[in-house]
């Protein structure tokens, strides 16, 4: 099993416990993982990204993840697989010589 699979089992492990699963339909995960989102761009509002408390990042970041994976389990998605394909992708979209130094989205370049 690796990192993220036993990751995944964790948060399913820590879910059934608790009966949370009945809770944990893909519309309410997607929902949570944007609320939790936006809670970590709070853990930055009004400050420099130097500013923002680690530990607050830390604890939201973990949110955002928990939820993700989440979703993910709930349609059987191979985490690093997904994140894997993505970047095959977006190598095509954002080729190293029209984009490497350059923040244009791919319609642009």
């Amino acid at each position: 099993m690796h990192d993220t699979q036993a990751i995944i089992h964790a948060l399913c492990k820590f879910r059934d416990e608790r009966d949370w699963a009945q809770f944990h339909n893909a519309k309410d995960l997607a929902l949570a993982l944007n609320i939790e989102a936006a809670e970590l761009l709070e853990v930055f509002l009004w400050k420099t990204s130097e500013q923002a408390n680690l530990d607050d990042i830390k604890e939201e970041l973990a949110d955002v993840f928990a939820f993700a994976f989440l979703l993910a389990e709930k349609y059987d998605l191979d985490v690093r697989q997904i994140v894997l394909d993505k970047l095959e992708k977006n190598a095509m979209k954002y080729p190293v010589e029209k984009s490497k130094g350059n923040a244009t989205k791919y319609t642009d370049l």
